[in-house]
Protein backbone atom coordinates (compact mmCIF):
# COMPACT_ATOMS: atom_id res chain seq x y z
CA UNK A 1 0.00 0.00 0.00
CA UNK A 2 1.41 3.68 -1.13
CA UNK A 3 0.39 6.86 0.86
CA UNK A 4 -2.27 7.71 -1.52
CA UNK A 5 -4.16 4.25 -1.00
CA UNK A 6 -3.61 4.69 2.52
CA UNK A 7 -5.23 8.40 2.60
CA UNK A 8 -7.88 6.54 0.42
CA UNK A 9 -9.37 3.84 2.86
CA UNK A 10 -9.34 6.63 5.44
CA UNK A 11 -7.67 3.93 7.76
CA UNK A 12 -5.37 6.79 10.61
CA UNK A 13 -3.00 3.69 11.23
CA UNK A 14 -2.08 2.75 8.04
CA UNK A 15 -1.49 7.06 6.86
CA UNK A 16 0.91 7.29 10.35
CA UNK A 17 3.10 4.33 8.84
CA UNK A 18 4.38 6.78 6.58
CA UNK A 19 7.24 8.93 7.12
CA UNK A 20 6.10 12.68 6.79
CA UNK A 21 7.70 16.28 8.55
CA UNK A 22 6.34 18.24 11.06
CA UNK A 23 7.93 21.81 10.36
CA UNK A 24 6.13 23.78 12.44
CA UNK A 25 5.84 22.10 16.16
CA UNK A 26 6.45 24.81 19.29
CA UNK A 27 7.83 21.39 21.46
CA UNK A 28 6.35 22.65 24.84
CA UNK A 29 3.20 22.75 23.66
CA UNK A 30 3.05 19.54 20.86
CA UNK A 31 3.61 16.60 23.02
CA UNK A 32 1.15 13.77 23.34
CA UNK A 33 -1.87 15.06 25.74
CA UNK A 34 -2.02 11.39 27.55
CA UNK A 35 1.74 11.60 28.65
CA UNK A 36 1.66 15.23 29.96
CA UNK A 37 -2.60 14.17 31.77
CA UNK A 38 -0.42 11.42 33.74
CA UNK A 39 2.38 13.54 34.82
CA UNK A 40 0.08 15.93 36.15
CA UNK A 41 -2.84 13.30 37.57
CA UNK A 42 -5.56 14.89 35.84
CA UNK A 43 -7.63 15.81 32.97
CA UNK A 44 -6.10 18.94 31.29
CA UNK A 45 -8.96 21.43 30.13
CA UNK A 46 -9.34 21.82 26.48
CA UNK A 47 -8.52 24.98 24.88
CA UNK A 48 -11.65 26.53 23.44
CA UNK A 49 -11.39 29.60 21.80
CA UNK A 50 -14.33 32.77 22.05
CA UNK A 51 -12.83 34.72 19.57
CA UNK A 52 -10.19 34.82 16.37
CA UNK A 53 -6.54 35.93 17.78
CA UNK A 54 -3.52 34.58 20.09
CA UNK A 55 -5.37 35.84 22.79
CA UNK A 56 -7.07 33.00 24.10
CA UNK A 57 -4.11 30.79 23.44
CA UNK A 58 -1.85 32.87 25.47
CA UNK A 59 -4.31 32.17 28.44
CA UNK A 60 -5.04 28.90 28.26
CA UNK A 61 -1.50 28.65 28.25
CA UNK A 62 -0.66 30.95 31.27
CA UNK A 63 -3.52 29.67 32.81
CA UNK A 64 -4.13 25.93 32.61
CA UNK A 65 -0.75 24.79 31.15
CA UNK A 66 1.89 26.95 32.61
CA UNK A 67 1.41 25.91 36.36
CA UNK A 68 2.17 22.22 34.83
CA UNK A 69 5.65 23.32 35.15
CA UNK A 70 5.97 23.74 38.72
CA UNK A 71 5.89 20.06 39.16
CA UNK A 72 9.28 18.07 39.21
CA UNK A 73 10.42 16.95 36.21
CA UNK A 74 7.68 18.74 33.94
CA UNK A 75 10.11 20.40 31.20
CA UNK A 76 11.66 16.73 30.81
CA UNK A 77 8.66 14.85 30.48
CA UNK A 78 6.59 17.96 28.12
CA UNK A 79 10.44 17.13 25.98
CA UNK A 80 9.56 13.32 26.12
CA UNK A 81 5.56 13.58 25.02
CA UNK A 82 6.64 15.95 22.18
CA UNK A 83 8.93 13.34 20.71
CA UNK A 84 6.39 10.76 21.67
CA UNK A 85 3.59 12.13 20.03
CA UNK A 86 6.08 12.62 16.20
CA UNK A 87 6.91 8.93 16.91
CA UNK A 88 3.33 7.49 17.00
CA UNK A 89 2.41 10.58 14.05
CA UNK A 90 5.00 8.78 11.69
CA UNK A 91 7.50 11.84 11.44
CA UNK A 92 10.46 11.36 10.10
CA UNK A 93 11.77 14.95 10.00
CA UNK A 94 11.06 17.17 12.49
CA UNK A 95 11.82 21.22 12.92
CA UNK A 96 10.65 21.55 16.52
CA UNK A 97 11.26 24.84 18.71
CA UNK A 98 12.14 26.01 22.35
CA UNK A 99 11.94 29.52 23.29
CA UNK A 100 15.01 31.48 23.90
CA UNK A 101 13.62 32.97 26.95
CA UNK A 102 12.01 29.47 28.41
CA UNK A 103 14.83 28.77 30.59
CA UNK A 104 15.22 32.66 32.10
CA UNK A 105 11.24 31.97 33.35
CA UNK A 106 11.33 28.79 34.53
CA UNK A 107 15.43 28.56 36.16
CA UNK A 108 16.04 26.13 33.58
CA UNK A 109 20.06 25.83 32.60
CA UNK A 110 20.62 26.26 28.14
CA UNK A 111 22.93 22.73 29.22
CA UNK A 112 19.81 21.47 30.71
CA UNK A 113 17.73 22.19 27.74
CA UNK A 114 20.07 20.53 25.28
CA UNK A 115 20.85 17.92 27.39
CA UNK A 116 17.16 16.92 27.59
CA UNK A 117 16.27 17.80 23.91
CA UNK A 118 19.13 15.34 23.01
CA UNK A 119 18.41 12.57 25.37
CA UNK A 120 14.61 11.94 24.69
CA UNK A 121 15.39 12.50 21.01
CA UNK A 122 17.95 9.41 21.33
CA UNK A 123 15.69 7.39 23.52
CA UNK A 124 12.35 7.82 22.05
CA UNK A 125 12.84 8.73 18.59
CA UNK A 126 16.48 8.51 17.21
CA UNK A 127 14.63 7.39 14.00
CA UNK A 128 13.66 11.14 13.76
CA UNK A 129 15.53 13.79 11.43
CA UNK A 130 15.42 15.66 14.33
CA UNK A 131 16.26 19.79 13.73
CA UNK A 132 16.06 21.52 16.77
CA UNK A 133 14.82 25.58 16.25
CA UNK A 134 15.06 28.61 18.64
CA UNK A 135 12.17 30.29 19.45
CA UNK A 136 11.77 34.34 20.09
CA UNK A 137 8.24 35.83 21.29
CA UNK A 138 7.55 39.12 19.23
CA UNK A 139 6.18 40.32 22.53
CA UNK A 140 9.59 40.53 24.73
CA UNK A 141 12.50 43.29 23.74
CA UNK A 142 14.92 42.53 20.86
CA UNK A 143 17.69 42.87 23.40
CA UNK A 144 16.63 40.68 25.64
CA UNK A 145 15.72 38.10 22.99
CA UNK A 146 19.59 38.81 21.42
CA UNK A 147 20.64 38.04 24.80
CA UNK A 148 18.98 34.61 25.29
CA UNK A 149 19.74 33.75 21.70
CA UNK A 150 23.75 34.24 22.14
CA UNK A 151 23.50 31.97 25.17
CA UNK A 152 22.57 28.99 23.04
CA UNK A 153 25.18 29.44 20.05
CA UNK A 154 28.10 27.87 21.45
CA UNK A 155 26.65 24.67 21.39
CA UNK A 156 26.04 24.45 17.89
CA UNK A 157 23.09 22.30 18.05
CA UNK A 158 20.50 24.46 16.93
CA UNK A 159 19.44 24.66 12.86
CA UNK A 160 16.55 27.45 12.70
CA UNK A 161 14.97 30.30 14.07
CA UNK A 162 11.31 31.20 14.46
CA UNK A 163 9.44 34.41 15.50
CA UNK A 164 5.72 33.89 16.86
CA UNK A 165 3.33 35.22 19.14
CA UNK A 166 1.35 38.01 18.29
CA UNK A 167 1.82 38.94 14.63
CA UNK A 168 1.29 42.89 16.14
CA UNK A 169 3.34 43.47 19.16
CA UNK A 170 6.07 44.95 17.18
CA UNK A 171 6.81 46.25 14.01
CA UNK A 172 9.06 43.31 12.15
CA UNK A 173 11.54 45.42 11.21
CA UNK A 174 12.68 45.67 15.26
CA UNK A 175 13.67 42.36 14.28
CA UNK A 176 16.21 42.96 11.14
CA UNK A 177 18.92 43.01 13.08
CA UNK A 178 18.28 39.90 15.18
CA UNK A 179 17.59 37.64 12.01
CA UNK A 180 20.87 39.31 10.10
CA UNK A 181 22.52 37.74 12.91
CA UNK A 182 20.70 34.23 13.01
CA UNK A 183 22.14 34.41 9.47
CA UNK A 184 25.58 35.18 9.90
CA UNK A 185 25.56 31.98 12.57
CA UNK A 186 24.38 29.69 9.47
CA UNK A 187 20.20 29.43 10.98
CA UNK A 188 17.53 28.64 8.63
CA UNK A 189 14.77 32.10 9.27
CA UNK A 190 11.58 31.00 9.74
CA UNK A 191 8.87 33.56 11.42
CA UNK A 192 5.04 33.33 11.75
CA UNK A 193 3.53 35.69 9.44
CA UNK A 194 0.08 36.06 7.49
CA UNK A 195 -1.56 33.54 10.28
CA UNK A 196 -3.92 36.63 11.54
CA UNK A 197 -1.98 39.59 9.46
CA UNK A 198 -2.59 40.45 5.64
CA UNK A 199 -1.01 39.23 2.48
CA UNK A 200 1.22 42.27 2.12
CA UNK A 201 2.56 41.12 5.72
CA UNK A 202 3.48 38.02 4.18
CA UNK A 203 5.80 39.59 1.78
CA UNK A 204 7.39 42.07 3.92
CA UNK A 205 7.84 40.22 6.83
CA UNK A 206 9.79 37.47 4.37
CA UNK A 207 11.46 40.68 2.72
CA UNK A 208 12.29 42.29 6.02
CA UNK A 209 13.90 39.09 7.05
CA UNK A 210 15.24 37.32 4.66
CA UNK A 211 13.10 34.02 5.62
CA UNK A 212 13.70 30.93 4.04
CA UNK A 213 10.06 29.47 5.18
CA UNK A 214 7.23 31.17 6.45
CA UNK A 215 5.05 29.51 9.76
CA UNK A 216 1.63 30.03 8.54
CA UNK A 217 1.55 32.34 5.52
CA UNK A 218 -2.38 31.78 4.73
CA UNK A 219 -3.74 35.17 4.19
CA UNK A 220 -1.29 35.01 1.32
CA UNK A 221 -3.95 33.44 -0.46
CA UNK A 222 -6.04 36.60 -0.83
CA UNK A 223 -3.51 38.28 -3.13
CA UNK A 224 -2.54 37.02 -6.71
CA UNK A 225 0.70 39.27 -6.54
CA UNK A 226 1.74 37.92 -3.37
CA UNK A 227 1.16 34.06 -4.06
CA UNK A 228 2.96 34.41 -7.60
CA UNK A 229 6.19 36.42 -5.83
CA UNK A 230 6.02 33.27 -2.85
CA UNK A 231 5.98 31.07 -5.86
CA UNK A 232 8.78 32.54 -7.89
CA UNK A 233 10.70 33.01 -4.77
CA UNK A 234 10.23 29.36 -3.76
CA UNK A 235 9.57 30.44 -0.09
CA UNK A 236 7.41 27.66 1.23
CA UNK A 237 4.68 27.79 4.04
CA UNK A 238 4.26 25.80 6.57
CA UNK A 239 0.37 25.36 7.18
CA UNK A 240 -1.37 23.83 10.39
CA UNK A 241 -5.08 23.61 8.99
CA UNK A 242 -6.46 22.16 12.19
CA UNK A 243 -4.63 25.64 14.51
CA UNK A 244 -6.42 27.85 11.98
CA UNK A 245 -10.02 26.21 12.39
CA UNK A 246 -9.40 26.18 16.04
CA UNK A 247 -8.08 29.82 16.49
CA UNK A 248 -11.13 30.39 14.11
CA UNK A 249 -8.95 32.31 11.64
CA UNK A 250 -10.49 29.56 9.32
CA UNK A 251 -14.32 28.68 9.79
CA UNK A 252 -13.65 25.33 7.98
CA UNK A 253 -11.75 22.63 6.41
CA UNK A 254 -13.76 23.46 3.05
CA UNK A 255 -13.04 26.77 2.74
CA UNK A 256 -9.37 26.84 3.73
CA UNK A 257 -6.67 29.13 1.61
CA UNK A 258 -4.42 26.54 1.50
CA UNK A 259 -6.18 25.01 -1.66
CA UNK A 260 -6.12 28.25 -3.01
CA UNK A 261 -2.39 28.49 -2.41
CA UNK A 262 -1.46 25.11 -3.88
CA UNK A 263 -3.31 25.97 -7.39
CA UNK A 264 -1.01 28.86 -7.55
CA UNK A 265 2.37 27.24 -7.46
CA UNK A 266 3.30 28.04 -3.54
CA UNK A 267 4.62 25.04 -2.14
CA UNK A 268 2.64 24.18 0.93
CA UNK A 269 3.15 21.91 3.91
CA UNK A 270 0.75 20.31 6.63
CA UNK A 271 2.18 20.63 10.33
CA UNK A 272 0.99 20.36 13.67
CA UNK A 273 1.87 23.81 15.24
CA UNK A 274 0.45 22.70 18.67
CA UNK A 275 -0.46 19.20 18.85
CA UNK A 276 -1.34 19.24 22.71
CA UNK A 277 -3.73 22.16 22.58
CA UNK A 278 -5.28 21.57 19.27
CA UNK A 279 -5.29 17.76 19.22
CA UNK A 280 -4.41 16.77 15.70
CA UNK A 281 -1.37 15.33 14.85
CA UNK A 282 -0.12 15.58 10.95
CA UNK A 283 -1.69 12.60 9.89
CA UNK A 284 -4.97 13.28 11.18
CA UNK A 285 -4.97 16.42 9.17
CA UNK A 286 -4.45 14.79 5.84
CA UNK A 287 -6.99 12.22 6.56
CA UNK A 288 -9.14 15.46 7.16
CA UNK A 289 -8.22 17.44 4.35
CA UNK A 290 -9.17 14.31 2.21
CA UNK A 291 -12.67 14.03 3.60
CA UNK A 292 -13.29 18.00 3.39
CA UNK A 293 -12.34 17.47 -0.57
CA UNK A 294 -10.16 19.79 -0.51
CA UNK A 295 -7.46 17.61 -2.02
CA UNK A 296 -6.94 14.19 -4.15
CA UNK A 297 -4.80 11.30 -2.12
CA UNK A 298 -2.46 12.17 -5.07
CA UNK A 299 -2.12 15.84 -4.25
CA UNK A 300 -1.98 14.92 -0.29
CA UNK A 301 0.89 12.63 -1.17
CA UNK A 302 2.85 15.79 -3.05
CA UNK A 303 2.43 17.83 0.03
CA UNK A 304 4.13 14.98 2.04
CA UNK A 305 7.10 15.10 0.21
CA UNK A 306 7.37 18.76 0.24
CA UNK A 307 8.06 18.52 3.80
CA UNK A 308 10.85 15.72 3.30
CA UNK A 309 12.43 17.52 0.90
CA UNK A 310 15.76 19.26 1.86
Amino acid sequence: MNFPEAVSSRRLAFIRSFPKADLHNHCLLGGKRSVIEKHLGKRMEVFKASGSGISDLNQWIGRVFRPFFSLPGAFEKAVEAAFMQARSDGIRRLEMSIDVCFGTMFHVSCDRIVAVLKQYHQTVAPEIDFRPELGFSRSIPVDTLMAAFEQFLSYQYFRSVDLYDDEFAQPVGNFKALYRFAREQGLKCKAHAGEFGTADSVRETVETLQLDAVQHGISAAASREVMKWLADNHIPLNVCPTSNIKLKVVKSLRIHPIRILADHGVKVTVNTDDALVFGDGVSEQYLKLFKAGLFSPGELDIIRLNGLED
